[in-house]
């Protein structure tokens, strides 16, 4: 990253502004983290979470494998559940880059816990990427180059840990790059896949979600 707002390219302050107009739904805790340094010249990297609520506090309610998760784990609601977790991270070169086919590219990371049955399924790294593919077209994201791949991780506790159930997570790490600067609504519908990952329905026709506040 460089430290003069100067030196940054214009069409790098545009996409961060279509960034900054980005309405993700209330449920996903979207918060600025540090870029990776590396990959691109410039780069900027948003991380977020969605949590399963505790007593007292109002939330949707749970679909799909989350919610099998969570009933199979036995949690209670005397404390907060990470449902799923994920990274979107937007990389821009002026010089451009053959392998990206363009000046920007997206590239994200969402990884969720599975109830055991589901982890198990062959489909389930198909899912994943429809999930990506309908959500980019549900938000009219126009992109290219998209790739990605789908992992299903095993975890099992041994020794003073050995009491502890053994978990299933589905791992997500895609790539893709936006046809213009204007990344607005590729944000929009990452953050979507995050709530998906999480079990959480979708929005009813015609509601509009609401801005995120940053978390300090």
């Amino acid at each position: 990253m460089v430290n003069a707002l100067d030196q940054v390219p214009p069409d790098f302050l545009h996409a961060l502004g279509t960034l900054r107009k980005a309405q993700c739904r209330k449920e996903l805790h979207l918060a600025e983290i540090p870029a990776p340094a590396r990959l691109a010249p410039f780069a900027v990297a948003l991380g977020a979470e969605v949590m399963a609520q505790g007593a007292g506090t109002a939330a949707p309610p749970l679909h799909g494998p989350a919610a099998m998760a969570l009933a199979a784990a036995g949690t209670g609601e005397d404390s907060d559940t990470e449902l799923a977790t994920g990274r979107f991270i937007l990389l821009h070169d002026p010089e451009g880059s053959a392998v990206w086919d363009g000046e920007f590219r997206i590239v994200t990371y969402i990884r969720a816990e599975l109830e055991p049955d589901m982890g198990n399924d062959e489909m389930l790294g198909t899912v994943a990427w429809t999930w990506l593919v309908e959500a980019l077209e549900n938000h009219d994201a126009p992109y290219r180059a998209a790739g990605g791949t789908a992992t299903r991780v095993l975890s099992e506790s041994f020794g003073t840990l050995s009491e502890r159930p053994g978990t299933i997570d589905i791992e997500l790490r895609a790539s893709w790059t936006p046809a213009t600067p204007d990344v607005t609504a590729h944000l929009e519908a990452w953050s979507d896949m995050v709530c998906t990952f999480a079990g959480l329905p979708p929005l009813p026709d015609g509601v509009t979600p609401l801005p995120q506040r940053r978390r300090n």
